[in-house]
């Protein structure tokens, strides 16, 4: 169930056709990789608050098999029919890698497997059963957008990242209130220029874009399965006059409310 090998020092166990656990620096030359893999790499750094999780694409895991590292990490190859039957919805593009801060309550877990001293059969039902369990946690958070994102070079610390992380969530619970960056930047800790910064580096987009688009996923939705008036919808959604919401959903969907409504009833 379980190797070592010499030249460059890993432990792997393969915990069945779909899944195989990797300990070590790499390279992973000889590991078993199952079908259309997936890799979930948890990374720690000098410092326990370096500590990352990655989520690489199928396409990029041969890249990932030839890495040499200078620290130990933890590689979950996972085939994509396992992250399915663990309710997973999220699964990485082919040629993908994003990077995450790794919170608390999967560090535990990543350590337990990684500095398990357990030899022979012991140690290998042992990180077997660390393995799925830090995958079952780590796609429950990943499902719910709860996972912090590395800011490049940035230099945001993880709490940082966790704040701005709130700002998100809070832009996706209360997208229909009047969320100025003042009121932003007050209730989440950060001064307006670290927060507008970061929320563009781990999002792509600015704060008042982020808002624009919840509010018109929003409309859109209620277009199509509430009977109320355009107008109506537009109020709803932070818009003062049907003009205004008009030309921003417009922008976004190429066509105005009324025909969207229209066009999406009629197909």
């Amino acid at each position: 169930m379980s190797q070592t090998t010499t030249a460059h020092p890993y432990e792997s166990v393969v915990v069945s056709h779909e899944m195989t656990i990797l300990i070590g620096r790499g390279p992973f030359e000889a590991a078993a990789v199952p079908q259309d893999a997936i890799g979930v790499v948890y990374g720690f750094g000098a410092i326990t608050a370096s500590a990352t999780v990655s989520l690489i694409g199928s396409g990029q895991v041969p890249d990932l098999m030839d890495e040499d590292l200078d620290a130990t990490r933890i590689v979950l190859l996972v085939a994509p029919t396992a992250i399915a039957r663990i309710d997973g919805h999220v699964v990485p593009d082919t040629e993908s890698r994003a990077h995450y801060h790794l919170p608390t309550e999967l560090r535990a877990i990543a350590l337990a497997l990684r500095d398990c001293d357990r030899t022979g059969e012991a140690g290998d039902i042992y990180r077997a059963a660390k393995g799925i369990e830090l995958l079952c946690e780590t796609w429950a958070l990943v499902d719910a957008c709860a996972l912090a994102p590395l800011a490049g070079d940035s230099g945001l610390s993880r709490a940082d990242s966790v704040r701005i992380l709130a700002v998100r969530q809070m832009i996706d619970d209360r997208w229909n209130e009047k969320l100025s960056l003042e009121r932003i930047a007050a209730q989440c800790g950060l001064n307006r220029e670290k927060l507008t910064r970061g929320f563009r580096e781990m999002f792509g987009c600015s704060i008042a874009e982020a808002i624009v688009e919840r509010r018109l996923t929003e409309a859109s939705r209620m277009l199509l399965t509430t009977d109320l008036p355009v107008s109506s919808i537009g109020y709803e959604n932070g818009y003062l006059n049907n003009a205004s919401f008009a030309r921003a959903f417009g922008r976004r969907f190429g066509v105005t409310p009324s025909d969207f409504r229209a066009q999406r009833l009629a197909a």
